[in-house]
Formats: C-alpha cells, structure tokens, sequence
C-alpha cells in the first residue's frame, strides 16, 4: 500500500498540520480521528487492513488529518466563546487547505481534470465532525461513513450556544432547515451512512434525533442501529466499515 507522510503549515490555524495518504488512485475518503486524536490513528488502530481491499485496488485514496479536539470539544475548562471559534478555524483548515490538497493530489493521480466529491469517514467525535462536514458543505462532500458520533454540539459545549455552535451541531440546524431548502436535493444526490450501536459505551439519542430529522425532511441518509451487543470500540467499526463500504462506493 502507497503511504505519503506530509507536513505544512496551516495559514486558518497558525501551527504545522500533519497527515498521511494512503493509496494511489481512486476517490477520496478524509478520515477523521477519533476525540482527540492523531493523523497517524487510521494505521495505528488497523484501519487500513480494514480499508486495503478499497485502498490497493485504486478505488480510494485514505487522507487522514489531525484534530484540534484538545483545544476545542475537549477542552472543557476552557472558554466555550474561544474553543468553537478555534473549531471552526478547523474547520476552514479543511475546507480552504485540505480540499484543495485533495483535489490536486487525486486529480493528477487518476488523470481526472475534476475531482469528484470527498468522502467524510470518522468514528466516535470522528463520526461527528465527519457528519457536520457532509451536511454543512454538500457541494464539496458528497459522501459519508459516520460510525457511533454524537450530533450535537452540547457534547462538546454543554449549555454554551452562540451561532458557531449552531453551525456546528447538526441536529439543530438540520431540524429548523426548510423542507425546500436546496441542501436537502443535494443530500439526497450524495450519499451518507450514519450507524450506532447499543452497546457498551454507545450514546445513540442523538442519531435517534438525526433519524427523525431525517425523515420529517426527506433527506434520504441511511442511519443504521446495530444490536446491544454493539460496543463503541474499534473491532465493531471495523465490522462496520467492512459492510458499509461496498455499499458507499457503489453506483
């Protein structure tokens, strides 16, 4: 398997970011650790074993980045005023640096003059951010795999709301969007998988929220509870990766 380590600095966040890509052609997936984690957890927790039929036959490329949880959802003794808008310094990060990054690297790789959309993929907080990117930015994501996240924004902020938290908590913003809003025809030409379990350690009343949203809205995501022998622990996501994938890349 192709693995490129890369490092630069990030204008949106002043510090050097890090990552990894792994493969050498074929769609992109963005991985997002989980709650605090580090570019290097997609190889270290075994996910690429998991990913490598997807990754070596060249029908995606992996490109795992690193968090700011530390500073930010976690880091619950700081100011929530300064926490959410360090967050959402991330969040350009990824939208003004990383996409462009991708879309360079995958266009020259597969010969493609234009990329097509990015697939978010993230477990636990991974899972979260990696659903508020699908469903904020439908014209850059146009697919999702969000494995037991929590969709709101209280996790992170507790009883802090301001309009950053609004913009980053999917089950409120989603829940006051008109039905004829624009974003839902988008998300239902893309394609997201949101999957929980039951289990040990799994907090599904937010995905159970996401779900009704979901269907008073029309928006054709596909949220998947699994059983209560489920825990939130990295040998059930593989399990789910292993399932979901084929049906994300197909079509």
């Amino acid at each position: 398997m192709e693995t490129q380590y890369f490092k630069t600095y990030s204008p949106a966040l002043g510090r050097d970011m890090e990552c990894k890509v792994y493969g050498h052609a074929g769609r992109p997936v963005l991985f997002i650790p989980c709650q605090d984690g580090r570019f290097f957890d997609f190889e270290n927790f075994h996910m690429t074993d998991t990913w490598a039929p997807w990754i070596e036959s060249g029908q995606v490329m992996v490109f795992s980045i690193d968090t700011m949880d530390l500073e930010t959802w976690s880091n619950k003794d700081g100011d929530p005023y300064w926490r959410i808008r360090r967050h959402e310094q991330w969040v350009r990060y990824i939208t003004d640096e990383v996409v462009p990054f991708i879309r360079d690297m995958v266009n020259r790789r597969n010969g493609w003059e234009g990329c097509p959309g990015i697939i978010t993929f993230g477990c636990s907080l991974g899972a979260t951010h990696a659903a508020n990117l699908f469903f904020r930015f439908p014209d850059i994501f146009d697919g999702m795999l969000a494995l037991s996240g929590i969709y709101t924004a209280e996790y992170g902020f507790g009883g802090y709301h301001d309009e950053l938290t609004y913009m980053n908590s999917p089950v409120d913003y989603l829940a006051n969007m008109p039905t004829d809003h624009p974003y839902i025809g988008r998300y239902n030409r893309n394609r997201g998988i949101v999957c929980v379990g039951q289990g040990p350690w799994e907090l599904p009343d937010s995905t159970i929220r996401l779900n009704q949203i979901c269907r008073e809205k029309g928006i054709g995501v596909w949220v998947d509870f699994w059983g209560h022998d489920c825990a939130h622990d990295w040998p059930w996501w593989h399990k789910q990766v292993a399932y979901f994938v084929p049906k994300l890349l197909e079509g």
